[in-house]
């Protein structure tokens, strides 16, 4: 039996708790490896953590600075010589462009050759879509995933989302929220189908478990409506009504709604609260500033308007919480628009997936501090567009649509 073939079985009947027990089996009686290694992304990505029974037997790797974190930065295998004659080989474990983590394969050099390397990085991706259906069923790859303990309400918060990274022809996506382990009212939520990219930032007022229970409640009625193909405007006036019916206006969710037209790129907008966005394009940045509406919940029935912004191919999009353009220095001084343009710019290079890391890092400098007071988020959105060219040309500038 072919050994890709051969591994790719033994992932699909393996249990749920067990699949790398499956792939090391096969990997060392087809390819002759010496040892596998499955390392998971932790929550905060700043290490890779060992999946293993707990507690964990091996250290983490961090994600920068290592052969392991290399891989995963790049998302492209990387090979080192080990002792021995061996070669270690560094697998990105990727599905759809959300980055799980990398999976490590020990062999000798001489079995190491270009169609192995091809087919090892095949394998890793195999193993990727099989440990997110087998997360339904065993903690393992999930606890696996903390280098501290979550509290609870961020439990909720990371079981909410979506993944932190999404690509497609059209579109690259990355999101990250800290404090990782103690987030409560920021969250992100995307859908993609054939046509359109849905795409929502959220940010639940209140602190601990009362936020992140708001915010559940908020994208839960948002995907209800979504998912009752219904189009944004109406979307943001059922979860309003929901949120409302269950607080009476004492708490509501600011939200900034983006649904994306694949074909031509453009974008229709609710923005209902403190989320922002802005633009780089052409190495210029600017806020894309729309007409703000009432966070969902407030009142017992608000209408909802939409504007549209045209994405050009080549467009940059960052979507940012109060977390992060509104924190303060110690001095007092805000992070401010001018701060965000640096971090945008000085982040060009990057790759969507590894932006908002990027951006959080130079906000926890500019605060002063590890620790935030208020749950940042970023969202990184890369437009590359459809093929033909031949679109019409639109304006730049959004414009209500009622």
């Amino acid at each position: 039996m072919n050994s890709f073939v051969a591994a790719e079985r033994a992932l699909r009947t393996a249990a749920p708790h067990q699949l790398l027990d499956a792939v090391r089996d096969v990997l060392r009686e087809c390819y002759a490896a010496e040892s596998v290694e499955l390392f998971m992304a932790d929550y905060g990505l700043t290490v890779l953590q060992p999946v293993s029974a707990l507690p964990h037997t091996e250290d983490p790797v961090p994600v920068h600075s290592t052969p392991a974190g290399r891989a995963f930065g790049s998302q492209e295998p990387f090979v080192e010589e080990a002792a021995g004659g061996l070669r270690r080989t560094h697998l990105p474990v990727t599905v759809r462009g959300d980055r799980l983590g990398v999976l490590i394969v020990t062999l000798p050099a001489d079995r190491l050759t270009a169609e192995t390397l091809g087919e090892l990085a095949d394998i890793a991706q195999v193993l990727g879509h099989e440990v997110l259906v087998a997360e339904r069923d065993t903690d393992l790859y999930l606890q696996a995933r903390r280098k501290d303990r979550l509290t609870l309400a961020a439990e909720m918060q990371w079981q909410l989302l979506p993944g932190r990274s999404c690509s497609r022809p059209e579109y690259e996506l990355g999101a990250q929220l800290e404090p990782a382990y103690a987030i409560f009212g920021d969250n992100f939520d995307w859908s993609a189908s054939a046509d359109r990219l849905v795409l929502y930032i959220t940010n639940g007022m209140g602190e601990g478990i009362e936020a992140s229970l708001l915010t559940n409640l908020g994208i839960n009625a948002l995907r209800n409506a979504r998912r009752a193909g219904i189009s944004i405007e109406d979307q943001a006036a059922l979860a309003d009504q929901a949120i409302y019916a269950q607080y009476r206006g004492s708490s509501f969710l600011s939200v900034l709604m983006v649904d994306i037209e694949l074909s031509t790129g453009c974008m229709r907008v609710v923005d209902a609260g403190s989320p922002q966005m802005l633009r780089l394009r052409d190495r210029s940045v600017k806020r894309v500033e729309f007409d703000a509406q009432l966070p969902l919940g407030m009142f017992e029935e608000t209408d909802y308007v939409v504007q549209e912004f045209q994405c050009e191919p080549g467009d940059r999009m960052l979507f940012v919480s109060d977390g992060v353009h509104a924190v303060a220095a110690p001095g007092g001084e805000r992070y401010g628009e001018k701060a965000l343009e640096r971090a945008i710019t000085s982040t060009s290079l990057l790759p969507a997936a590894e932006v908002p890391r990027a951006v959080l890092r130079e906000l926890s400098g500019h605060r002063g501090g590890p620790k935030p007071q208020d749950d940042a988020l970023v969202v990184c959105l890369d437009w590359h567009g459809r093929e033909p060219a031949d679109r019409a040309a639109r304006g730049s500038g959004p414009r209500l649509v009622r």
